[in-house]
């Protein structure tokens, strides 16, 4: 198979789909790799590297896309990327379609089987593909949380830790899956008061076991969720519904009762956002200012730390690529029911129920 890897062009996005190990894995079994020139310039790889294992460099993206039968990437297709797709191709990324019905529309009309990494599951449960991803933006929001909690940046000049004789910031966790449990981990390390929020309680009980009395855990009711807003220097966001916009668990009227230079770091905004008062922003401009709070709401938060986040994306990533090549996406989604899951688009069709529902689309499912 032709396998093909764009440059990211999405905003201050230096994430690569395939580092030079890890098109060589594929050039070993056989596949022609073709990588767009200084496609992994941002993570310290020049085209060299990748000609070194066998790759070749093409010019742009409509040529890496014209020379390729599978797309892989990190991000979203853009509508530039979009209007290059074709039936024959087969796209392999990031899609989040719950929250871009332009994206998937468009995505219908290239007729292009896509495949999305956030939603391919695992024997055991779990997300396999989203998890390392999760992990960075876990560790990342408590990073970027303690940073705009600082009085230089709008915030309420908070010290995560605290001081001996100064209590240290409160933190509320909302969620508790992979994003929840590591952000919380670092949040411990900093030193901070930390609450973690979710509705299932063997959950809550596992978490209790894990971080034993460094952390408190509650039940997620809405009105448990509206005092720990209230209480909180620092809300971090962490909730997931796979292939589903996530639900909106703090309106704009809890705002209001939280310490002006408060700060909420919204994970699921790749989802459409848990705070009623989110929208997506940028590298360039992160923040934004609603009721006195400020929100950091940044939807590709793993592209700051592109080196770390790459290679851990490629490591979940490349053995279900190396499936694809080798047998069609067909026949690798026959072989392999968790990644059929991933399957959202082909055929002009939505294909994956839960993204169907949140954009008021039409379902098929596709047959195997």
């Amino acid at each position: 198979m032709r396998v093909g890897v764009p440059k990211e062009i999405k905003n201050h996005e230096y994430r690569v789909g395939l580092t030079p190990p890890a098109a060589a894995e594929l050039v070993a079994a056989g596949h022609e790799v073709v990588v767009e020139t200084g496609a992994g310039t941002g993570i310290d790889f020049d085209d060299g590297a990748y000609e070194a294992v066998g790759a070749h460099i093409l010019p742009d993206a409509r040529a890496v896309f014209g020379a390729s039968d599978m797309i892989v990437k990190v991000k979203e297709p853009q509508q530039s990327e979009i209007a290059l797709l074709e039936p024959r191709h087969l796209l392999f990324t990031y899609l989040h379609l719950a929250a871009d019905k332009p994206q998937a529309e468009g995505l219908m009309r290239s007729g292009a089987t896509c495949i999305a990494y956030e939603t391919v599951t695992a024997p055991g449960g779990g997300l396999p593909l989203l998890k390392p991803m999760s992990e960075v933006a876990g560790r990342m929001s408590v990073q970027v949380g303690a940073h705009y909690l600082e009085k230089e940046q709008g915030g309420r000049g908070v010290l995560l830790g605290g001081v001996p004789g100064v209590a240290p910031a409160k933190v509320a966790i909302l969620g508790g899956g992979i994003s929840g449990i590591n952000a919380a981990q670092m949040a411990v390390g900093m030193r901070a008061d930390v609450t973690i929020y979710d509705v299932n309680l063997s959950r809550l009980a596992e978490l209790d076991m894990f971080f034993s009395s460094q952390i408190k855990t509650a039940y997620a009711s809405k009105a448990a969720v509206a005092a720990a807003v209230e209480r909180a220097h620092l809300v971090i966001g962490a909730v997931l519904v796979p292939g589903a916009a996530a639900p909106k668990l703090v309106t704009r009227e809890m705002l209001k009762t939280m310490k002006r230079g408060s700060v909420l770091v919204d994970i699921a905004i790749d989802q459409g956002g848990c705070f009623e008062t989110s929208h997506p922003t940028t590298h360039d401009d992160p923040v934004f200012e609603v009721e006195g709070v400020i929100h950091y709401c940044v939807a590709n938060m793993p592209g700051a730390v592109a080196r770390t986040s790459t290679f851990a994306l490629n490591n979940a990533t490349l053995p279900f690529a190396v499936q694809l090549a080798n047998n069609g996406a067909e026949a690798a989604m026959r072989a392999n029911p968790h990644l059929a899951a991933g399957l959202n688009v082909s055929d002009g069709k939505i294909r994956h129920r839960a993204v169907a529902e949140a954009l008021d689309l039409p379902f098929e499912a596709w047959s195997a």
